[in-house]
């Protein structure tokens, strides 16, 4: 039995009938020290099973060392999504549960080269010059959490200065600890400024650029 439920999977390729370019998923792993890797693996394969656009590449984190820190892969579950470039887009974890919305999302706008951000945020995103990372720090059972990865995950697009991750706290408590993610989801970005909550496209986007000039740490 799959990871995705049969019922759902023709909504799926619906979905995914939008694709216009491939996209490949790069899954980093190590099945035998990795709790939740195979999962990560096998709903990639599952997802690509459901379109003929969507390929999947898994790479161990030590043996592909050379691989992952091309893709600045430090721990796994890894999952990378590929389009015409590299866009910075990055789920740390499982992307399952209420992500998994935001995980196709990524694949339609990876495919297309486009995101959904208005038109004033992409003026504002392209003035934005400076190295920009975003953590968005979730768990799978959180409703409000994929509307912030979605988010995070366009700014990467628009810019290829900003690079965001999705990091599951359950999958890795110790950065939980270190970020003190006491509610999700939590938003850290260039270790300078951080906030909780999902905001609104500007309210997140005031951040992204408060960080990217920022040198000194802001707690929002």
């Amino acid at each position: 039995m799959g990871l995705i439920p049969e019922e759902h999977k023709a909504h799926i390729r619906k979905e995914l009938s939008s694709l216009e370019n491939p996209v490949r998923i790069l899954v980093f792993s190590q099945e035998m020290e990795c709790h939740f890797c195979r999962d990560a693996r096998e709903l990639a394969e599952e997802v690509a099973q459901l379109s003929k656009k969507v390929s999947v590449e898994v790479y161990d984190l030590v043996r592909d060392k050379s691989t992952a820190a091309e893709y600045a892969i430090d721990k796994v579950p890894a999952v990378v999504i590929v389009g015409k470039r590299d866009y910075g887009v990055r789920y740390f974890g499982i992307p399952a549960g209420y992500e998994f919305g935001a995980f196709i999302k990524d694949l339609r706008m990876i495919s297309k080269g486009a995101t959904e951000v208005s038109d004033k945020s992409r003026v504002e995103l392209a003035a934005v010059k400076s190295p920009v990372h975003i953590q968005v720090f979730v768990t799978p059972t959180c409703p409000y959490c994929p509307t912030a990865v979605s988010l995070a995950h366009q700014f990467a697009i628009e810019n290829p200065q900003i690079s965001a991750d999705m990091v599951d706290v359950t999958e890795f408590p110790h950065l939980g600890q270190k970020y003190a993610v006491m509610g999700v989801p939590k938003v850290v970005i260039n270790e300078r400024v951080e906030f909780t909550g999902a905001l609104p496209e500007d309210q997140f986007l005031k951040h992204v650029t408060v960080a990217s000039r920022s040198l000194g740490a802001v707690y929002v």
